[in-house]
């Protein structure tokens, strides 16, 4: 094969290989079709590229890739002719699914709960194959048909369990743009998603926490601000049962995002958060990549917390909180330590009773915080722990690890 020249019209731009699916894009260039969907329609919606990759020509998000009959023969007839030297034949390729025939399907799904039912194992066949296939299933507009089916299994006489779980993994598995996923987000899907979580199966749970934290991500501020109390409820049950390290994750996700808003931070606090979070905590011990950045959520949604009275009231009533937070500092991350040391000054500036304080010098607290200024870690967590180290100065002179010159910052 080394010794034969190619054409180099036979080659794809994108993977300088020889075509065996050639197909043409609207700015007329001609790629083959895995290269071109791989660059069109990535795993990502938000790194798709919407460019020729040639002409630098803009692509529309829903464009047709048309198959190149003529070039695809040229490049068997060529294979055929150089079979002597190596060169192997390619085979004709199977047609991709079409717009057309994902729509026909979605209609024929009205038809009765059976059709509905392998229509959504259909759907999850087609967009288990490529990327491409997943775009088309978006652009045939099935994302309003598989919220329907979701909203009307999960509100009806009881949960139609082979429904929501075959709707929901497809739903996710598509990977949409923020525009089309925000046209859906409405008080419906969101509450059907709640209910699913509340009585389905665990996989429904897991997908329909993953899907809330991806819809709620890309909602309008006003539709955050007025999310029901049962909801963060049954958020804080995702992470209280451990259903799968994604769904731990994006419930951890979720509550990052909605904490911040309005009376969201007392609802999460409200709905039992902290004495989990603590658990999480606890569990995730080793230096794992997958826990460390569970605890560095887990710390991200306590600091959050801990902004409100309530959040801290609920820190200090577990009798192993500032201590569980205390032990995280300079044994997972830079980014763990900033967000524990974050999590005391919070504590400490405005809940810092005498009662409090002495508790953190009893379990170590003002050791880690002296420990912080002599390691290496991020400048803004060594300010941190001066803070409070300055802060509480008084109340922990008789303390050997903190140092004269803190102390003397106050006056006698």
């Amino acid at each position: 094969m080394d010794e034969v020249e190619v054409p180099s019209y036979f080659l794809c731009p994108i993977s300088l290989e020889i075509m065996n699916d050639p197909v043409t894009v609207p700015t007329g260039i001609t790629y083959n079709r895995e290269s071109i969907e791989r660059w069109l329609f990535s795993s990502s919606a938000s790194s798709r590229n919407h460019t020729c990759p040639v002409t630098k020509q803009p692509v529309p998000p829903d464009c047709e890739l048309t198959p190149n009959h003529t070039l695809r023969r040229l490049i068997q007839s060529w294979c055929v002719i150089n079979a002597s030297k190596g060169v192997e034949r390619i085979p004709t390729p199977k047609p991709p699914v079409s717009r057309a025939q994902v729509t026909k399907l979605i209609r024929d799904a009205a038809k009765s709960p059976q059709t509905k039912l392998g229509c959504l194992r259909r759907l999850k066949s087609i967009a288990s194959q490529s990327d491409a296939n997943k775009h088309c299933i978006e652009a045939a507009g099935a994302l309003e048909f598989l919220a329907s089916v979701i909203h009307e299994a999960s509100c009806g006489n009881g949960l139609v369990t082979p429904l929501i779980d075959e709707a929901l993994s497809v739903l996710y598995s598509l990977h949409v743009s923020e525009a089309k996923l925000r046209n859906i987000v409405d008080v419906e899907i969101v509450e059907s998603l709640a209910i699913i979580m509340q009585t389905g199966t665990y996989d429904s749970r897991a997908y329909a926490v993953m899907l809330l934290n991806k819809m709620l991500e890309v909602a309008e501020p006003a539709q955050l601000t007025c999310l029901a109390d049962w909801l963060f409820t049954e958020v804080v049950q995702v992470l209280r049962d451990r259903i799968s390290q994604r769904a731990t994750k994006a419930a951890l996700k979720l509550l990052i995002h909605l904490s911040p808003l309005g009376r969201n931070r007392i609802k999460v606090v409200a709905a039992g958060a902290m004495p989990v979070l603590l658990e999480l905590l606890l569990e995730h011990n080793s230096l794992a990549s997958e826990h460390i950045r569970v605890c560095e959520m887990v710390l991200t949604a306590m600091d959050i917390l801990c902004r409100s009275a309530e959040g801290r009231a609920e820190l200090l009533s577990h009798e192993a909180g500032i201590a569980v937070v205390s032990k995280k500092i300079l044994r997972v991350s830079h980014a763990a330590s900033e967000r524990a040391v974050r999590i005391l000054l919070s504590v400490s500036r405005f809940s810092g009773t005498p009662r409090v304080l002495e508790e953190m010098l009893q379990v170590g607290v003002v050791t880690k915080l002296c420990l912080v200024l002599q390691v290496e870690c991020s400048s803004r967590t060594k300010e941190t722990a001066t803070e409070i180290l300055r802060m509480n100065a008084r109340t922990w002179n008789n303390s050997p690890c903190v140092p004269r010159s803190l102390l003397s910052w106050y006056p006698n």
